[in-house]
């Protein structure tokens, strides 16, 4: 643009405004005007505080911040030069650089209308408003507007991130342009529809995947914006109805709008259909419902006390167990597995979520909301940190929570717990001291999730990738960016992956982030569903994926099967690369102390090498690493030097004495293992094209085993034991101590603990496989306990699942005498047979669930 042009624009008036901004907003209505008008002092108190808030000695800082990030967007709008509005995003080319104007705009409205702020400006307040309004105009006209271009690259900012950051500002800074720019608001409300081209007459598509879960909640809460700065109640009853679709809990065999992202009965969170997202958009929908909740209080346009109650439950159900001492499982994150932003700051979202939704509810569930919060606050370190939340209100709500001696900290998932979201293929494991968490994948759920130039080697991820976490250290270190810069993506925890080189998207395709042919006849573009099943997040193809819960103990397996592209390779342009997977069958059984994995079957169809890894941890570059255990043949083992060759282990014991951490790994039945202890380095570039490209260095152990090109296939069974002394492994002796594999193979894993008197087994084939102690009727999950907690001698307890969901019935056979059954659900039969006691268990639209009967 010309000096000219600019200086126009800069100086542009109510005069000087394009035409279809000169004209005035339409008249509100008297009774229309108040719920409107409240709906907008309560986007201002969310945003900016209150002055009550702002006067709190903990908003401070934060304010402090907000005042500093303006001052230096403004310094950069000063050295903006051409096509910039701000120095260094260059408009025009990229919807990312846009919406990141936009953002800017949005910051630097915030800092002057918080009550109590600082200034950010050194002219006032009044004029950087008025500079504000005039970046609104230009980027409208130039960009946005109806003779801007028409949207390209990336959807998400034209439909969500635009019109949040432009309804924000445009409401805090509504004095100034209705006197300014009387038409602004709703020029920009019309341009809004107008980009939205996903949905339908500019207005929510429920039948669009586009607008389902977080989109849907996202795109929503800006149209209770819009419609409070049009005073135009119905838009914002509209917006309402729309986003009250996404609170009922899915029902996946009678999806409304053909709709399955969203929480599901089993608190588990999916995004695109199949994308496991509890910590990214599950995130994402759970503030902006709250958001939009907060709106709505007291305008008498929101729902009723049900949906807060709806959303109390995602927090119970679906994020709870997913924490782990303020840490969010990277394995519920897609492809924000990659950004900087750590498990903490993921969980500081969560904690302000239920922070608001505490304030819009009373008795007990506000207190248990408000305890939860503080819990949450102080295990992910909210104190002290001035951007640990978004709203000023949040920082003093917290602060009233710690000076509140009636409100205690309390976790809302029990320390002890097994949990199967098996509508996401995710399995958690809680116990005092550690917490584990395996990410499956199926022909329901995706391996992984690539999008943007984020997660740019994801291809292993979901076949059966656990994460580990220990009591009363800092998880960064072993958990965050760090440890998938320096970990290889062909050795992440649990995985069996072939030895072969993947290329990136970006390396296949000529540095483009999708493949794009769109004349072929599956018509391969940025946002086409073809990409979304073949690039973006391709799903598995076994069914068998799942596991069954008794009690605090579970089980979980899967097979581990080639993706959705090499399946359909044939159908695929010759341009387009597919790579084939390894073969496996994997359990795992959850008890206290243990953690069995039994995998069978471990091989390739192509021939190739495949390595199977017990393990992977990472620690900081200084931390003093022990590796300790003794062989099968009772010699004792030390740490592995350079080029160490694989040895036959009976136990293994990982200890990190720098944070007092170990792991110990029982081999009950494993060929020999290699172990290494490596310094590495990697870059998190790498992994995300936005990341910067700094070298992170990581201490790494890993443990695996190794098959070579052409072998038989490989059969193991390991136990990781955490928190384990050397004692306690030496304790286990030759046999294993209380742990007995029972069947390893691809069609039935079992296993007993003895000390629990548990048995529980997965079988994958069809036809009759067992044990002496337990037999299956084709594929089902089954555990037994023998001496369930609290329960009379005799009693029996037994859960049941089908982890295929495609069977009717599982049927199981206990051999030896008659147990009647004392209780149970319903859709458990018990009858008595010749041999035993038969349980026809009807697992019909059951989606993976547990079905439990006690029997005496």
């Amino acid at each position: 643009m010309d000096v000219t042009r600019r200086r126009l624009l800069n100086a542009l008036s109510c005069a000087g405004v394009p035409p279809a901004l000169r004209g005035r907003s339409a008249p509100g209505h008297g009774d229309d005007d108040a719920p409107c008008a409240r709906l907008l002092a309560n986007l201002a108190g969310l945003l900016a505080g209150t002055a009550a808030s702002n006067r709190r000695p903990e908003t401070r800082e934060p304010l402090r911040l907000l005042a500093r990030r303006a001052r230096a967007d403004l310094a950069a709008m000063d050295r903006a030069t051409g096509r910039e509005l701000f120095a260094g995003l260059p408009l025009g080319d990229s919807e990312a650089l846009l919406e990141e104007s936009y953002r800017r705009l949005y910051g630097i409205a915030l800092a002057t209308g918080v009550p109590g702020g600082a200034a950010p400006g050194p002219s006032g307040d009044a004029a950087v408003r008025r500079r504000v309004l005039r970046g609104l105009v230009r980027l409208y006209e130039e960009h946005y507007g109806d003779r801007a271009p028409a949207n390209h690259g990336n959807w998400f900012p034209w439909e969500i991130g635009i019109p949040r950051h432009a309804g924000r500002t445009l409401a805090l800074l509504a004095p100034e342009a209705a006197a300014l720019y009387p038409g602004l608001t709703a020029a920009y409300t019309a341009a809004m529809d107008r980009r939205l081209v996903h949905g339908a007459d500019g207005d929510v598509d429920l039948d669009s995947r586009f607008h389902t879960a977080a989109n849907l909640a996202d795109i929503t809460t800006n149209r209770m914006v819009q419609g409070a700065l049009l005073r135009d109640p119905a838009r914002i009853r509209k917006a309402v109805a729309d986003q009250l679709t996404v609170l009922a809990p899915l029902d996946p065999y009678a999806p409304r709008h053909g709709v399955t992202d969203g929480f599901h009965r089993d608190g588990s969170f999916v995004q695109h259909g199949c994308v496991a997202s509890t910590g990214s958009y599950g995130t994402a929908l759970l503030t902006r419902v709250v958001e939009a909740l907060s709106l709505l209080d007291g305008t008498g346009l929101g729902p009723g006390p049900e949906a807060v109650e709806a959303v109390a439950g995602w927090v119970r159900d679906g994020f709870a167990p997913l924490v782990f001492e303020g840490w969010m499982t990277e394995t519920v994150k897609g492809r924000a597995l990659t950004r900087p932003q750590d498990g903490y700051a993921d969980t500081r979202a969560v904690c302000e979520a239920v922070l608001g939704l505490s304030a819009l509810t009373t008795g007990a569930r506000a207190g248990e909301l408000r305890a939860y919060a503080r819990h949450l606050g102080a295990a992910c370190r909210v104190d002290g940190d001035p951007a640990a939340f978004v709203s000023p209100l949040s920082f003093a709500r917290y602060a009233d929570l710690l000076d509140d001696p009636a409100v205690r900290a309390a976790d809302l998932a029990p320390r002890r717990g097994s949990f199967a979201f098996n509508a996401m293929d995710r399995t958690v494991h809680r116990r005092p001291g550690y917490a584990f968490v395996v990410a499956r994948s199926s022909t329901r759920t995706s391996k992984y999730e690539y999008l943007n130039g984020e997660n740019l080697m994801p291809w292993f991820q979901g076949d059966g990738a656990h994460r580990l976490y220990l009591s009363g250290e800092d998880q960064g270190p072993g958990h965050d960016l760090g440890h998938y810069a320096t970990v290889s993506p062909y050795g992440l925890p649990g995985v069996s992956a072939p030895v072969e080189r993947r290329r990136t998207v970006p390396e296949l395709y000529g540095g483009a982030l999708y493949y794009d042919d769109p004349s072929h006849p599956l018509a391969f573009t940025a946002s086409s569903a073809s990409q979304n099943a073949y690039v973006y997040f391709p799903r598995g193809t076994a069914d068998w994926s799942g596991g069954t819960v008794l009690g605090a103990y579970g089980t979980a397996g899967m097979v581990q099967s080639d993706d959705a592209a090499f399946r359909d390779r044939a159908l695929l342009p010759p341009g387009f690369t597919v790579y084939r997977d390894a073969t496996a069958t994997k359990s795992w059984f959850l008890f206290d102390d243990e953690i069995v994995v039994l995998a069978a079957d471990v091989g390739d169809r192509a021939g190739r090498a495949v390595t199977t890894t017990v393990d992977a941890r990472t620690a900081r570059p200084d931390d003093r690493i022990l590796v300790t255990g003794a062989t099968r043949d009772g010699r004792p083992y030390e740490a592995p030097g350079d080029g160490a060759d694989p040895c036959d282990l009976r136990w293994l014991r990982y200890a990190d004495p720098t944070r007092g951490t170990a792991v110990g790994y029982l081999f009950l039945d494993a060929p020999p293992v290699r172990v290494r202890v490596d310094l590495a380095a990697g870059s998190p570039r790498a992994l995300r094209l936005a990341n910067p490209d700094a070298p992170v260095t990581r201490r790494v152990f890993t443990a695996a085993f190794e098959r070579p090109a052409g072998a038989p296939p490989l059969r193991a069974g390991w136990a990781l034991v955490p928190n384990a002394d050397e004692e306690r492994m030496r304790g286990y002796g030759r046999r294993g101590g209380p742990l007995r594999v029972l069947a390893n193979s691809a069609r039935l894993q079992a296993v007993a603990h003895t000390g629990l008197g548990l048995l529980a087994a997965n079988c994958f084939a069809p036809g009759a496989h067992g044990t002496a102690a337990l037999r299956l009727d084709g594929p089902g999950s089954v555990i037994v306990g023998h001496r369930p907690t609290g329960a009379p001698p005799g009693t029996v307890r037994v859960a049941v699942s089908d982890p295929t969901n495609g069977r009717p019935a599982v049927g199981v056979l206990l051999p030896g005498r008659w147990l009647r059954p004392v209780d149970g659900d319903p859709r458990v039969r018990v009858r008595r047979v010749r041999t035993g006691t038969r349980l026809d268990v009807d697992t019909r639209r059951a989606y993976g669930r547990s079905f439990t009967v006690t029997l005496r």
